[in-house]
């Protein structure tokens, strides 16, 4: 990055932080859709079945969440490999541009996103989820914070997460060549970032899918503990505190308490 000029940076940072709230400026937006909806509609929703377009719907909503949530995370990575772009052209080798890159680290949530989609249908049809897309069931809610308590604990999740705390030695081990490279290496960042973060996301079926407080609250835990310092470690003791959420809401039910009290 030293080798990338103030106003480069100040670019593609600029585009980053564009393009991150173009994605929030739409979960706004259909959030307060969401919340101005009669309640006869709501109710339709709940017991209707999907149609293809609820399924495409979906997915656009599940992509444009990914990429407003995990793209400020990937900045240090896409800053590192424009700086490299920039030497390489002006030593005479040039190097394929940074959008390849970012491209492919996108195109692995937006397949993250079809699966998500269908876990989200699934919930829906087993009545499991209420209309702004948040648990209904102690059970499932517990489910959700073991799963994401216990792989913040798990080699793999510490793997995955120095891989994206590490941006020069991501480069200095996945090193591609040309633009079928750029892409590739694109795709394998995003990889280890979704081996870092899908439990993460799991979470969001908790919280709300449409809860934008809920939202930003992960993905600023996620930015933190890819680049803070105590990191790692910061990951772990939320990792442990999920576990007692979800072990207490596991208690919740079997204790005939199904309903989480969301409105």
């Amino acid at each position: 990055m030293a080798s990338l000029p103030q106003r480069d940076k100040i670019a593609i940072i600029s585009a980053l932080v564009g393009i991150t709230a173009l994605a929030w400026a739409y979960l706004f937006s259909l959030t307060l859709t969401m919340h101005d909806m009669d309640m006869s509609d709501v109710a339709v929703m709940q017991i209707q079945s999907w149609r293809a377009s609820d399924y495409l719907f979906m997915f656009f909503m599940w992509a444009i969440m990914m990429i407003g949530m995990m793209l400020p995370s990937a900045t240090p990575m896409t800053l590192l490999y424009a700086g490299m772009v920039r030497k390489a052209n002006i030593q005479g080798t040039p190097l394929p541009p940074t959008s390849l890159f970012v491209s492919g680290y996108v195109t692995i949530w937006c397949l993250f996103s079809i699966g998500a989609t269908l876990t989200q249908s699934v919930l829906h049809h087993a009545a499991l989820l209420t209309p702004m897309m948040m648990s209904n069931s102690h059970l499932l809610g517990g489910g959700l914070f073991l799963v994401a308590g216990l792989y913040q604990l798990t080699p793999w999740k510490n793997v995955c997460l120095e891989h994206c705390r590490s941006p020069l030695s991501f480069i200095t081990d996945h090193w591609r060549t040309g633009r079928t490279g750029a892409f590739r290496m694109g795709l394998v960042h995003g990889i280890y970032c979704l081996g870092c973060c899908w439990a993460l996301m799991g979470l969001l079926f908790f919280g709300g899918v449409m809860n934008l407080l809920w939202i930003a609250g992960l993905s600023i835990f996620v930015f933190l503990e890819k680049s803070l310092p105590f990191g790692l470690w910061g990951g772990r003791i939320a990792g442990g505190g999920m576990l007692l959420v979800g072990g207490a809401l596991l208690i919740m039910s079997l204790t005939h308490q199904p309903q989480l009290g969301h409105n």
